[in-house]
């Protein structure tokens, strides 16, 4: 007998869901997705305070007076004893507890989104949670964002995980968890926006800004109700004095273009030391190095924000902030290429602010007329290095008006910013951090961008409904009572229920017509086109549809949703020809 392909679902709450997936894999299901995106930036804010209350408290209890991030106050050798600890016990548990896939970070969550359909791993959560936090907390010279990225993509992906989303739509969430995490961390819902769509999706589209917007106000919202709306750095309204500060505008650009070019070099290049060791053995040298810095710059440790502070009110010297920038770099680079998880962004605007504010004093000395002074140009270096080691302008740019709430920082910040990129990418020839560890690994998301653009699409979009499954022998009468449904295929199954050829319905049609006498039909014997079927489950995105049809050599795929082992639901057929003929005319 023949297989309804399309039967309907038990109840009409299924039926509602599979509405909505169609709608959402056919890229035409905007609000839907878009209250996706707030719950998706309400899930990431709980996590981010969740991770942020364990952090800051932690920190309170561990560190003199009650105060977060206070790791100067400590004395020298509990500084070196807490950082080299503290990675010790950060790479047992990567050895041992955290399973084989120990990746974490930005570069994990582009990974996942390009190559993964945006699918990440509870677990991998979990130990960016614990690993994660637990850098921070011991003074390792990381960022908080590393891990508030991966863990608030990895909520959107878990809840579009659950409810059995398509793939193109996957995407979608982690881009709204990663805006959501970076809004909730920082109280910068606009930076949130800019990076998760110039960093990780790579690209922008209406129908995936509208959520990621969401994610962000949400996520924003909730951490605000918890901590306040104050921005992260007040300082007094900064500008510059006049066209006279425009050339150190460039050249502070120009500097830190240098200085974030030879930050991405020292994190590759310490990222290939001692790869065949234990990670106990690297995590432990990272720590030392830490440690063994912190000694002479206890500015290094931890996220660094109170240096920042520091910075921006211009109570740094210049011997002070020039110390800063090389230790920084050196204990960023050393401790995040041995393998401890952590963000590069806050040690970024750590060092983008200390050499930007060391710049600010030269000017100063060298300019007869009076300029805007150390506090401003460290404002300017935190957007021009984060720009250049992540080739994130936007993100950048609005990071740096979002975290002061100083709007007379756009116009120099932008030429600074330009500058910055500018000689990173074309005087040293180097990209962004990120990219770097993927093509590593022989990745490259900006590779095909017409695989990219498939990526964002379902194939409900282009699947034919118009299919029948049928056995390959059968009498006339089933056969033409399956017939009455006017299929457009045939699907054409074994004993063992394994498809093993598509038919079209008008070559069956001919050969009734001109054999009306024969009773049982081979299906498989009759003349008439068959094409090589493989599977693709209908969650799929054309992009896998592409991979699935070049692995298995196959002319068409037949799309399915596998409920368990053995047991399918047949929705329809996509052919080579059809993609073909929509995208390549």
């Amino acid at each position: 007998m023949p297989r309804r392909t399309n039967n309907p679902p038990t109840s009409r709450w299924q039926a509602y869901l599979e509405r909505q997936r169609f709608r959402l894999s056919n890229s035409d299901a905007l609000l839907v997705l878009s209250l996706l995106g707030a719950v998706t930036g309400l899930l990431a804010g709980l996590v981010i305070i969740g991770f942020r209350g364990l952090v800051e408290g932690m920190e309170t209890l561990l560190l003199p007076g009650g105060q977060p991030e206070n790791f100067e106050a400590l004395p020298p050798l509990a500084r070196l004893a807490l950082a080299v600890t503290g990675a010790f016990l950060i790479g047992l548990y990567l050895r041992f507890l955290a399973g084989g896939d120990q990746r974490t970070g930005v570069a994990y969550v582009m990974e996942r989104t390009a190559y993964h359909q945006g699918r990440l791993p509870l677990r991998n959560a979990v130990t960016q949670f614990v690993a994660g936090g637990a850098a921070i907390i011991s003074g390792q010279s990381v960022g908080r964002e590393g891990p508030s990225v991966h863990l608030g993509a990895a909520a959107g992906s878990q809840l579009g995980q659950l409810l059995a989303m398509p793939n193109n739509s996957m995407r979608t969430l982690v881009a709204c968890g990663t805006a959501a995490a970076i809004g909730a961390s920082f109280n910068t819902p606009l930076a949130g926006v800019a990076f998760a769509m110039e960093v990780v999706v790579m690209e922008y589209t209406i129908a995936g800004f509208l959520p990621v917007i969401l994610a962000a106000v949400s996520a924003t919202a909730l951490t605000q109700a918890v901590y306040g709306a104050d921005p992260a750095f007040t300082i007094p309204a900064l500008q510059i004095r006049g066209l006279i500060e425009i050339p150190h505008v460039i050249v502070t650009g120009v500097v830190l273009g240098a200085v974030a070019a030879a930050f991405n070099r020292a994190l590759t290049w310490s990222s290939h030391r001692l790869v065949d060791r234990s990670i106990v053995l690297r995590t432990t040298l990272g720590g030392l190095v830490v440690g063994v810095v912190a000694l002479a710059v206890p500015e290094v440790m931890g996220v660094g924000y109170d240096t920042v502070a520091a910075a921006l009110r211009g109570e740094l010297g210049l011997g002070l902030l020039l110390a800063i920038v090389v230790a920084k770099l050196v204990a960023t680079a050393s401790v995040l290429g041995l393998g401890v998880p952590g963000g590069l962004i806050g040690p970024t605007l750590v060092i983008g602010a200390a050499a930007g504010g060391a710049l600010g004093i030269v000017a100063a000395a060298l300019t007869p007329a009076p300029i805007a002074g150390p506090a401003f140009y460290a404002l300017i270096g935190m957007g021009a290095m984060m720009s250049a080691s992540l080739r994130a302008p936007l993100a950048a740019l609005t990071a740096m008006l979002e975290l002061t709430a100083n709007p007379n920082v756009i116009l120099p910040g932008m030429l600074a910013i330009v500058a910055a990129t500018v000689t990173t990418s074309e005087v040293f020839r180097t990209d962004s951090i990120f990219l770097a560890w993927l093509r590593e690994k022989g990745l490259d998301p900006r590779r095909n961008p017409l695989l990219q653009a498939f990526s964002r699409l379902g194939i409900v979009r282009l699947m034919d409904r118009r299919l029948t499954v049928l056995p390959r022998r059968l009498e006339r009468s089933a056969l033409l009572e399956a017939l009455d449904e006017e299929p457009r295929w045939l699907l054409l199954e074994e004993t063992s229920e394994r498809p093993v050829a598509l038919v079209p319905v008008a070559d069956v049609l001919s050969y009734l017509e001109e054999n009306p006498r024969e009773q049982e039909i081979d299906l498989l014997a009759i003349p008439a086109q068959r094409l090589q079927p493989a599977a693709v489950e209908i969650r799929a995105s054309l992009r896998e549809a592409l991979e699935v049809l070049r692995r298995e050599r196959a002319e068409a795929l037949y799309v399915v949703q596998t409920n368990a082992p053995g047991r399918r639901r047949y929705y329809g057929v996509l052919t080579r020809r059809d993609i073909e003929r929509e995208y390549f005319g």
